[in-house]
């Protein structure tokens, strides 16, 4: 259960999608809702790596029961994230869906492979307080959309052959 001591923080609020976190001696939620979409990619890496920097990190939940939809650069920064908690810490990170929509999304990209999958509700506290967007530029976007499809290609076959066409274009281009 979460401790009712963590305070959210708004990572990022955009028209249609915004991020928010709570943390609490190293034990962190991050929330999705609305539409969460590639303008918020450097506001996701930058705070999945602040998170990393915390030297009490423990462990991470992922609430997607808010989100209403999560374009392909979202998801391949969470498969993103997933990849680096077992790589640096030895878990697997829980990721939470209530949406049956979501969550076929979420399991035809592979993510029970990196995740805890659990279709229910979190429990994280509401309240929250601004925390300033990191604004990218178009070319460090760019590259976080690269960099976050090429993540989703290797997790499958049918990933490879889902994105393989926009790679090619966002790397020519």
């Amino acid at each position: 259960m979460i401790s009712p001591h963590f305070s959210l923080a708004s990572v990022a609020d955009m028209a249609d999608g915004r991020i928010l976190a709570a943390s609490h001696n190293g034990a962190y939620v991050i929330r999705f809702e609305g539409d969460v979409r590639l303008t918020l990619s450097t506001t996701i890496d930058d705070y999945f790596e602040r998170m990393f920097a915390d030297p009490d990190f423990a462990s991470v939940w992922i609430d997607l029961c808010s989100a209403e939809g999560l374009d392909s650069t979202t998801l391949g920064l969470l498969a993103k994230l997933a990849l680096a908690v077992r790589q640096r810490f030895g878990f697997q990170p829980a990721i939470y869906s209530c949406d049956p929509g979501i969550s076929r999304l979420i399991k035809s990209m592979g993510f029970q492979r990196l995740f805890e999958l659990r279709e229910e509700v979190c429990g994280a506290p509401d309240e929250a307080t601004a925390i300033p967007v990191v604004e990218g530029s178009e070319a460090a976007v760019k590259e976080k959309v690269i960099e976050a499809h090429k993540i989703l290609m290797e997790l499958s076959p049918e990933n490879r052959a889902r994105f393989k066409d926009l790679l090619t274009v966002l790397e020519r281009s």
